[in-house]
């Protein structure tokens, strides 16, 4: 697959401990795939819809709080079921991914396809650097994101 047809977007704020692991995630997919079309977002929707314009597939990194074992790592593929049920990622975002790809099909700017993986995490209160089972997980989800762009 071409680097341009695919984005990976890390999302999260890095003063926020855990919150963090989107962009962390993002950083260490780009460091072993040099070329691929990584971004970094705090979640904002508009871009997000900039940043998966006319890609075939935009992989999402983001953490969620309280779905599960700190360091569980979840596959989500966006469409109508997942906007049916009004899917959200716990985190400041104020519209998660589900809702932003609703939006970008009305603009008809949406990818072929959007897959959200979420990493359960314990801290997102003011302060930097990841917990150690947030770390540690950190190289699980990378090679995930990694499989799914190579796919």
């Amino acid at each position: 697959m071409i680097a341009t047809n695919f984005v990976v977007i890390g999302v999260g704020n890095e003063y926020r401990r855990d919150d963090g692991v989107g962009p962390a995630a993002a950083r260490e997919v780009g460091r072993s795939r040099p070329g691929w079309r990584v971004l970094i977002s705090d979640g904002e929707p508009t871009a997000m819809l900039d940043a998966w314009a006319g890609t075939r597939l935009a992989v999402v990194v983001d953490a969620t709080v309280g779905t599960g074992p700190p360091g569980a790592i979840r596959r989500h593929e966006i469409g109508e079921a997942s906007l049916a049920r009004r899917s959200r990622h716990a985190g400041s975002h104020s519209l998660g991914p589900a809702e932003a790809w609703a939006l970008s099909r009305i603009l008809g700017i949406d990818p072929g396809r959007v897959v959200v993986y979420t990493l359960e995490v314990t801290e997102v209160g003011y302060g930097v650097g990841l917990t150690p089972a947030t770390a540690a997980a950190l190289p699980a989800v990378v090679r995930a994101v990694i499989d799914e762009c190579e796919r």
